[in-house]
């Protein structure tokens, strides 16, 4: 039984469960999935200083998963906060959303477009993009300006992401949408029936991408830069 934990950095429970179901939508028979939201961080991510809150949090759930035997990790958050530490201290593969998502939209058509939540995250979302080298591929990072615990309370959410898709691909002329949230994860099958064309959930890209990575029989490399880290004493609430 291959085991990945789908963890969402933020605290909001609720989202990890709509998170949790998308994921285990996909995975393949023999393949366990559990939703992990950490004991301590922020309700949601919309800030640089959030992503930086959300981490002690989401680091301190991977180890308890390297306790747990754990084979592989997801970090649900369009920001893929922690990325690299987590790489650090998992054995198997840790996979960011937007890092799935963008490269599986790549496979998908001449280039993609971003729909985020708030604008003041569109940064990020292009600063990720030329990380992972997708600059070629992304054609606009948009927001749809609804604050991500608002995706679920707000009733008119799916509309307004639809609509803010329906204007970024116009505007790109893009062939694929990326949705920049995990909280929009349970969107992607209305929204692209209705616009026509395919979108890509960060949740499932990098559920399945994990998956595949696990039953290759491959993990994050030791030797260099993502070895464990040195062991050290830290101060209280280091």
């Amino acid at each position: 039984m291959t085991r990945i934990w789908v963890i969402n950095p933020n605290t909001t429970e609720a989202m990890t469960a709509t998170i949790e179901r998308c994921a285990l939508a996909v995975v393949a028979p023999g393949t366990s999935v559990t939703g992990i939201t950490p004991k301590s961080g922020p309700p949601s991510i919309e800030s640089h200083y959030d992503e930086a809150m959300s981490v002690p949090g989401l680091l301190a759930a991977i180890r308890k998963g390297e306790d747990e035997g754990v084979d592989g990790y997801v970090i649900a958050c369009f920001g893929d906060p922690g990325l690299d530490a987590a790489r650090e201290v998992a054995r198997g593969p840790v996979i960011g959303i937007a890092e799935a998502a963008m490269q599986t939209a790549s496979h998908l058509g001449r280039g993609f477009s971003v729909v985020t939540t708030l604008a003041r995250t569109i940064g990020r979302a292009e600063e990720l993009a030329e990380r992972y080298g997708m600059q070629r591929f992304c054609r606009g990072v948009h927001a749809c300006e609804i604050p991500v615990l608002d995706l679920e309370a707000n009733p008119d959410a799916r509309k307004v992401v639809t609509e803010a898709c329906r204007e970024a691909v116009e505007a790109d002329g893009s062939d694929v949408l990326v949705l920049g949230c995990a909280g929009m994860a349970d969107m992607c099958a209305p929204i692209s029936t209705e616009l026509g064309v395919p979108v890509v959930d960060g949740v499932t890209a990098a559920t399945l991408t994990v998956q595949s990575l696990v039953t290759m029989g491959l993990g994050t490399s030791k030797r260099g830069e993502f070895a464990p880290p040195p062991e050290k004493d830290y101060p209280p609430g280091g």
